[in-house]
């Protein structure tokens, strides 16, 4: 793989920080020189922003690798260190949250408001006799309450798992029964697309297999009617009736602070175990840093889900820690018109966004004349999350939305990794489109080959990191053994992150999305990231999913999924004219071995509710399988829709 994941797509640009920016940022350069002359000095200063109890004996114990305690015998809060500490500073006028809800309900809450609100939530979950150790399940819209719940487990050292409020029943019941979970906190529904989505009757389903479960928590958000049970409780008559006043208890640095399920290669989900004190450091750290954030005068706004890891660190934990303002909304970007998010960058004046390149592309399909038509002067920082993202749609990102001015932080992580690994400063980083960069100060991450040795710049392989890190994850719930095979076995010594990487001739790092995604073919292992870029590039494609299909004569062949943008013709033989433009294209920009042997000009790709391209389906529909699991799509009629189109045969093959 070291040799033939090498480069096939260059990149020459070059934009180095505005001068303004870097003149006031946050962190400098000498960050990495600091962190490079003493890592683990470097992690005690950043666990120094907080707020400690208990001062820590030791920084890293790596005794017993691969399992790792930081800051050992130090003792926090977390909610006390994201609300406490701020009405403590007088910052509790400070708002918090500016929240929207999708039928364009508001609700503007502060620093003070919301420690009042997670600490009337800590003694009603105390009440239903919750306590430190135990595990709560949060089922919740993007509604404050969601945030809430999490403060007040964090407050109480309830251990909380969140599950996506789009999961099925069945996923809910895994994870409720993986974890052990003693109280489920949930909605009657949330809104989404212009309509009520019920929430209550999943979590009926699910509880109904949950013996563990003693009480369900409902937040009433949609009036819709709900079936009701002698173990459910109002949100509003538990919660919204406790006292105001409420003790935060110090908790040991490494006890648990929140278990995040991700999909596994079996069937079984991993429960991804994070901890207290080295989590919140790097989280907060991170969110300093990468973002550049400037409590006083900044206004972020992360657009994820609190169902992911990005809304854990990104939303709840990270900018709370460091006293921040943000906007929350609750629906889709879609809703009522597309023009829905730039809207709201321009009601609050959101200075940093920070969103996925999904919805990049999907708001470049939509057109340049919808961001055109809102004031974004306000944005002075753009962010990236949740896949590669390729160098068309930065650009797009940087001049549509960022005015040609702002800086585009790309950053690599994982729900494993708890925070951002590899991302450009703003202040310091010349980034590239397309391109993470290089790890940030304290992170020690690597491309490697088969060997375990590092490929030079201009190689590919495998992505490691070669030093634990502050918000590692520290096991799999229940499965030590598992979290041993699935990240520490491949390379002895380093955390496989299941990511294939190249180093360029800078030695900058560019993802190239899961290994599993990569495709052999005539002996040539070929990212699908790269040959996506390669279509995303011509001006009539605004979005591309590139699969591997069994082939008799090369092994695999090159199958691509491809979206034109809204103003192409497709029909007849127009369509057919596009695709064997398309085929010279991805040839031109990466060369022969790269063509797609099939070009499918598809209205819409499989994704997840977190905007996840589904590839296996894909792969499925490109080996005339039957269609595997479709639960989690966001819209389960792009398949027939797809499948129908392969059927027809529209694609050219030599």
């Amino acid at each position: 793989m070291s040799e033939t994941l090498a480069n096939l797509l260059q990149e020459t640009r070059r934009f180095p920080p505005p001068a303004d920016l870097a003149a006031a940022a946050n962190v400098t350069a000498d960050a990495y020189d600091s962190a490079a002359e003493d890592r683990l000095a470097f992690w005690a200063r950043q666990a120094g922003r907080l707020d400690w109890s208990t001062e820590w004996d030791q920084i890293l114990d790596w005794s017993n690798p691969p399992f790792a305690k930081w800051f050992v015998g130090g003792k926090l809060n977390v909610a006390y260190n994201c609300l406490d500490r701020h009405v403590a500073a007088g910052h509790g006028d400070r708002v918090a949250i500016h929240w929207e809800g999708e039928p364009g309900d508001t609700r503007t809450i502060t620093y003070a408001d919301l420690l009042a609100m997670t600490s009337q939530a800590a003694n009603a979950l105390t009440d239903l006799g919750v306590t430190a150790g135990d595990r709560v399940a949060i089922y919740l819209p993007m509604i404050p309450e969601a945030a809430v719940a999490m403060l007040a487990c964090a407050r109480i050292g309830a251990t909380h798992s969140v599950v996506f409020g789009g999961f099925s029943a069945d996923a809910l019941t895994n994870r409720i029964q993986d974890a052990s979970a003693k109280v489920v906190i949930t909605a009657d529904g949330g809104f989404r697309r212009g309509k009520p989505s019920a929430l209550k009757p999943t979590v009926d389903e699910a509880v109904a297999k949950c013996p563990t479960i003693e009480r369900v928590l409902v937040v009433r958000r949609t009036g819709q009617d709900v079936a009701w049970s002698d173990r459910d409780v109002w949100w509003h008559e538990a919660v919204e009736t406790a006292s105001t006043e409420h003790t935060a208890e110090a908790f040991d640095a490494e006890h648990p602070l929140f278990i995040l399920y991700t999909s596994g290669t079996t069937a079984k989900p991993k429960g991804i175990l994070h901890t207290t004190g080295g989590y919140l450091t790097q989280a907060a750290y991170t969110h300093h840093a990468v973002f550049d954030l400037k409590p006083e005068s900044d206004v972020y706004w992360c657009t994820a889900d609190i169902g992911w890891v990005t809304g854990h660190s990104y939303i709840v934990y990270g900018p709370l820690a460091n006293g921040a303002t943000q906007l929350m909304y609750e629906g889709t970007p879609d809703t009522p018109h597309k023009g829905r998010f730039w809207e709201l960058v321009q009601k609050h004046k959101v200075t940093i966004l920070y969103t996925a390149p999904t919805l990049i592309r999907t708001m470049m399909k939509w057109g340049d004349d919808i961001p055109r038509g809102h004031d974004l002067s306000s944005l002075r920082l753009l962010g990236s999350v949740g896949e590669p993202i390729n160098p068309e749609a930065w650009i797009w990102y940087r001049e549509n939305i960022g005015r040609g001015e702002c800086p585009v932080v790309d950053t690599w992580w994982q729900t494993e990794t708890g925070a951002i690994m590899i991302s450009p400063l703003p202040g310091v980083t010349s980034t590239k489109p397309g391109s993470a960069m290089r790890p940030l100060p304290g992170i020690s991450a690597d491309v490697v080959d088969d060997q375990a040795q590092s490929v030079p710049d201009g190689g590919g392989g495998f992505l490691v990191l070669r030093e634990p890190w502050p918000s590692m994850l520290r096991t799999i719930w229940g499965d030590d053994q598992r979290f041993v095979d699935t990240y520490w076995s491949r390379f002895e010594g380093l955390y496989f992150a299941g990511d294939g990487a190249k180093k360029d001739d800078d030695g900058d790092l560019w993802l190239l999305g899961r290994v599993d995604d990569v495709m052999l073919v005539s002996g040539h292992n070929i990212s699908t990231t790269e040959v996506e870029s390669a279509l995303v590039s011509h001006p009539s494609v605004a979005e591309a999913a590139v699969v591997g299909a069994t082939d008799p004569t090369t092994g695999q062949a090159i199958v691509a999924f491809t979206i034109p943008r809204g103003s192409v013709d497709t029909e007849g033989s127009a369509g057919e004219a596009l695709i064997a433009e398309l085929r010279e294209h991805v040839s031109k920009t990466l060369g022969p071995i790269a063509k797609p042997r099939q070009i499918l000009l598809v209205p819409e790709l499989p994704k997840t509710r977190s905007g996840k391209i589904m590839r296996r389906l894909l792969r499925d529909v490109a080996e005339n399988r039957s269609l595997g699991d479709v639960t989690t799509l966001q819209d389960s009629s792009v398949m027939d829709l797809i499948s129908s189109g392969m059927r027809s045969g529209k694609s050219d093959e030599d």
